[in-house]
């Protein structure tokens, strides 16, 4: 008897993951791809001569996480994926990010103070001009997105 109820334990834990993989894979999301797409994003209109930058927000409705790798952007400019670092008393800098995960089911924002696109030089923008770039993925194929010129703090 006491071998029986040594048995329950891992039997039962065993049916309840066997039914939430089944409750999963009904719903659909068991083994399906990422599915990535953008809305227009932001690009600052340049106030110095050095760089701007371009936000935008990828969602992932698919089963699977991707992983941001690159961007590329406008003939003759540099484009990178950069993040803003906070160094203490009040200073930030910018340092080239590396590869960002898009997760299942979620998304990834850019903004100001955290990931953005880093474009330098700048091309000449006026609010309301429009830039394209294209966002490289590790599993997913290219998503161009396109952005609006928008001035600082709008």
């Amino acid at each position: 008897m006491s071998r029986l109820r040594g048995a329950a334990v891992p039997l039962l834990t065993c049916l309840v993951t066997l039914g939430a993989l089944t409750a999963w894979t009904t719903a659909g999301r068991a083994g399906s791809p990422a599915e990535l797409s953008a809305d227009e994003g932001r690009v600052l209109v340049p106030l110095s001569t050095e760089a701007t930058a371009a936000f935008v927000t990828v969602r992932n409705t698919g089963g699977a996480d991707d992983v941001l790798t690159g961007v590329t952007g406008p003939a003759g400019h540099t484009t990178m994926l950069s993040r803003t670092v906070d160094i203490g008393r009040n200073a930030a800098r910018m340092e080239m990010a590396g590869a960002v995960t898009v997760p299942a089911g979620g998304s990834l924002r850019m903004s100001p103070t955290g990931l953005d696109i880093m474009v330098s030089p700048p091309p000449r923008l006026a609010p309301g001009d429009r830039l394209t770039f294209t966002l490289h993925f590790r599993d997913s194929p290219p998503l161009t997105v396109r952005t609006r010129a928008v001035l600082p703090g709008r």
